[in-house]
């Protein structure tokens, strides 16, 4: 899933880029209207996330801009302008959404996902995520290989869609045990080691390339070899 993010506080923009990044999107990074535009231009994406005062060009006609140019891209207006009328010139610009600074990543987050989800789902297309010839399916909540069907339980496929959402990222057990079990990790028991092994046979063992790996002290990363 790409994003543009078109942000003129760098601390703020490093914020948001390096939240969606841990959660597997992939973010360019605007400081300023004009190049948001040409990098919109040059490469459309599935979510753009536009602050309103920005130099050269302002989100609002950015904003503008975007639609006129694509009917299928979600929109969400990210700034500290609270007013009504702020608002009400956000929407009329063609912005989904619009959400008001300060704010709690996690509600960004959540805003952003149900955008992307709305928007597939009007289009017709399947979410997925994919690696090599392994496809997770997140909206019939299925698995293949290779178009082999794999049957994971709920666990499984829970942990196999936050590896894949961190492609390339050593995701070490704590993380998981937060973000999979929900719980504070006990460094006592190895049941995150024992489903992630449960994964591998079912995913690596008749199959190549391999895709779980493990780093030594570290965690595990997904990718290719």
């Amino acid at each position: 899933m790409k994003i543009l993010l078109v942000e003129d506080e760098p601390p703020l923009a490093s914020f948001v880029k390096k939240g969606f990044e841990h959660e597997g999107y992939d973010v360019t990074v605007a400081y300023d209207g004009r190049t948001g535009w040409s990098l919109y231009e040059q490469q459309p994406r599935d979510l753009v996330i536009l602050d309103i005062n920005l130099p050269y060009i302002n989100g609002v006609e950015l904003c503008q801009r975007i639609r006129a140019h694509s009917r299928l891209v979600p929109i969400l207006l990210l700034t500290a302008l609270d007013s009504l009328d702020d608002k009400e010139a956000g929407f009329a610009a063609g912005a989904d959404d619009y959400l008001v600074k300060p704010f709690e990543f996690r509600e960004l987050l959540m805003r952003a996902r149900a955008l992307t989800q709305r928007y597939a789902a009007a289009a017709g297309q399947r979410q997925e995520l994919r690696m090599a010839d392994l496809v997770l399916d997140l909206d019939a909540k299925t698995v293949t290989r290779a178009g082999q069907r794999i049957d994971l339980t709920t666990r499984e496929y829970s942990l196999l869609e936050h590896l894949l959402r961190n492609r390339g990222r050593v995701i070490s057990r704590v993380d998981i045990a937060e973000r999979v079990w929900d719980l504070d990790f006990d460094t006592t028991t190895n049941v995150i080691d024992v489903y992630v092994s449960y994964l591998r046979k079912k995913l690596d063992r008749d199959f190549t390339p391999k895709l779980i790996h493990t780093v030594v002290g570290m965690g595990y990363v997904m990718r290719e070899g």
